[in-house]
């Protein structure tokens, strides 16, 4: 071969090798999740658990005004291992969380790096970017493969202005297309009887993540633009009328959001998945303030209270009843919801409240007042409202009707929870997109709406809520993190007795789906939605209700199927026990093995459905036995039905 030939064949062999894909693996600490990650001309990822395929090869690639065309060249890599120990500020499912997992950094040569990790029970990944100077994410490809036929529960939304409170339609994965191509997040799936679930957490000055379907078997993740123009149409919505060509607007060096895919072999797994949190920007400062508790609420309930000596309403006096009611059942907190103020000016109280007095007569009986307003309202009066409500020993907001999460409105929540937090409130978002971390960064931000929640029961038949869907958001929404559903109703219904009715409202399902709701659902801030006079003629739900906590030391999924059952035990710091059982319109009957319980005897404190709750669904019988570790318990659930005890160690 003469030497020019020689040269030819040398630089085809170092084109080829240059060409050839770089193939990394990172498998979880025990072993059995598997990602292995190819790049080449594209970045391409997969999952395998337990040696079987979980999503086929898909596309993930980030693309900015400084690098449009993400030329992928590997400069080195970085692995390493972690187990550490977390110590939730807010306990929403436990007081530790262990935070165990490998990790993977691939280093690009464009001064991007991108960063795997794997957990036992999930995987993630994020872009970190090191660019200088202002700069745009022009575009982020995230893809999931999946097969024709893996099927999901998949939360359909019709455009990108949504309070993402959605039922789960079942779709297979090659029918998601057309009108049922959007999704919001959390999704969830199921492949050969494994759940995975795709959320993302670590959503700080970014869009958040969707996702959309072709009819392939890809699903890909999608982003609300940077705003161009928007339209303010009422006292609390604002649309956008116009997108940029870019995701986000970035300063300087940058990490996005973490992409999450859960690994669930059984149902009950994504109950304790905590990933969301665990991924989440930590905090920074003092937070030992933050108090949780549960609250009485008056929105569900329309204010509508009756033998009382005054008129009912958004008044002085109906707000001094609930609080007389939070303070005879040692509620932490009152909300006072929509009619307080003028929607569109926080520093103007309705005629019929006298701020004042109410707050001096809420601190007087040791309970805090929580105000709603209108996300808009209070964008343009922030510091001189907060001010306002400091001066009025307000403990917390409730701030309504956002209804977006492109970059901009992503930054006001921070923002807000910044301004709250130094002002010492707690704020609950409604009208509000998932939780994607900000509790952990923000602490003080105690919960979410975004979930299709009892209000839901007030007005429109075909909207109604059911049970089906009570033991199903569980599992995909509440994954994320706390979900403000308001539970409590004491007005119970069956299916074919209940009929909307917006100031006498009432639930489907029994009275004890209802209680144990405070057991399965995860909210630090928990409501009871009822009117305070249902309540008091309810003395013994309200044992319950006065003794069960809203944060937990420990969370076990006991026994759970998603869209069927659950049944749920948690410790509270006092070291008593609850269980909560839910069941869908299916009665049936579980068995409870207490086996989690330490050594010693106890008394179980029982609500459960009556014989006759498939009839009259307000129908419950409250029982006390003795048990201990060895004890096997009958929980026998109605149609539509749940139950709930409380565990007390004897003395």
């Amino acid at each position: 071969m003469n030497l020019k030939r020689w040269m030819l064949a040398w630089i085809a062999i170092t084109a080829g090798i240059t060409a050839a894909a770089q193939d990394f693996t990172l498998r979880s600490p025990d072993g059995k999740a598997i990602v292995r990650i190819s790049v080449k001309d594209s970045i391409q990822y997969s999952l395998l658990y337990n040696g079987k395929p979980l999503l086929q090869p898909a596309v993930v690639s980030i693309a900015t005004s400084v690098d449009p065309d993400g030329k992928w060249k590997v400069a080195g890599t970085k692995t390493s291992a972690v187990t550490q120990t977390l110590r939730p500020v807010v306990r929403q499912k436990s007081a530790f969380i262990e935070d165990r997992y490998t990790q993977l950094q691939i280093n690009f040569k464009n001064h991007t790096s991108l960063q795997w990790r794997a957990y036992n029970n999930g995987i993630a990944w994020r872009w970190l970017i090191n660019n200088k100077g202002s700069w745009r994410v022009m575009n982020e490809q995230a893809g999931f493969g999946f097969r024709a036929k893996d099927s999901a529960w998949y939360p359909v939304e019709n455009g990108f202005f949504s309070h993402n409170e959605r039922l789960y339609k079942r779709l297979t994965i090659d029918s998601i297309r057309g009108e049922k191509s959007l999704a919001s997040l959390p999704a969830l799936f199921n492949i050969n009887g494994i759940k995975i679930l795709i959320t993302e957490t670590a959503l700080l000055n970014y869009a958040g993540m969707w996702l959309q379907g072709n009819g392939s078997n890809t699903l890909e993740a999608v982003f609300p633009h940077y705003p161009i123009h928007k339209k303010i149409t009422s006292d609390r919505d604002e649309e956008v009328e116009s997108r940029e060509n870019f995701i986000a607007r970035k300063e300087g060096p940058s990490q996005l959001p973490w992409r999450i895919v859960m690994i669930a072999p059984e149902d009950k797994d994504l109950l304790v998945n905590e990933l969301p949190y665990q991924l989440a920007e930590p905090s920074t400062g003092d937070y030992s303030w933050v108090k949780p508790g549960k609250a009485i609420w008056d929105w569900w309930n329309d204010n509508n209270i009756y033998q009382v000596d005054f008129r009912a309403g958004i008044n002085t006096a109906t707000y001094k009843y609930y609080i007389d009611f939070a303070a005879k059942y040692n509620l932490e907190y009152v909300v006072l919801d929509e009619g307080w103020s003028d929607t569109r000016n926080l520093l103007k109280t309705v005629p019929d409240i006298d701020m004042e007095e109410l707050s001096h007569y809420a601190a007087s009986k040791n309970v805090g007042i929580i105000l709603w307003t209108t996300w808009l309202a209070l964008d343009q009066q922030l510091d001189a409202a907060l001010d306002l409500f400091a001066k009025w020993n307000i403990k917390g907001i409730k701030v309504d009707f956002m209804q977006r999460d492109d970059q901009q409105m992503v930054q006001y929540y921070e923002r807000v929870a910044k301004a709250a937090a130094a002002h010492k409130m707690l704020v609950d978002f409604h009208g509000a997109h998932k939780p994607a971390g900000l509790q952990r960064t923000y602490p003080n931000v105690i919960s979410f709406e975004g979930v299709y929640g009892l209000e839901q029961s007030k007005g429109d038949q075909s909207k109604s809520i059911a049970p089906d869907h009570n033991v199903t958001f569980p599992f995909i929404r509440m994954t994320a993190g706390p979900a403000d559903y308001t539970p409590g109703a004491m007005l119970n219904a069956q299916k074919g007795d209940w009929a909307p009715h917006f100031s006498n409202p009432m639930s489907i399902g029994t009275r004890c789906h209802q209680l144990a709701m405070y057991v399965v659902y995860e909210s630090p801030l928990q409501m009871l939605a009822d009117n305070p006079t249902h309540y008091y003629k309810e003395p013994e739900c309200m044992q319950f209700l006065q003794a069960v906590p809203s944060v937990w030391d420990t969370t076990i999924a006991l026994q759970a199927s998603v869209g069927n059952y659950i049944l749920t035990a948690r410790k509270a710091a006092t070291g008593d026990w609850y269980v909560g059982g839910m069941t869908n319109f299916t009665p049936r009957t579980l068995t409870l093995d207490c086996s989690f319980l330490p050594d010693g005897s106890y008394t179980m404190h029982i609500w459960k459905d009556g014989i006759n709750a498939d009839r009259n669904a307000q129908d419950y019988k409250m029982e006390q036995i003795t048990v201990d570790k060895n004890s096997k318990v009958p929980v026998v659930m109605n149609i539509g039905g749940g139950w709930a005890a409380r565990i007390v160690k004897q003395q």
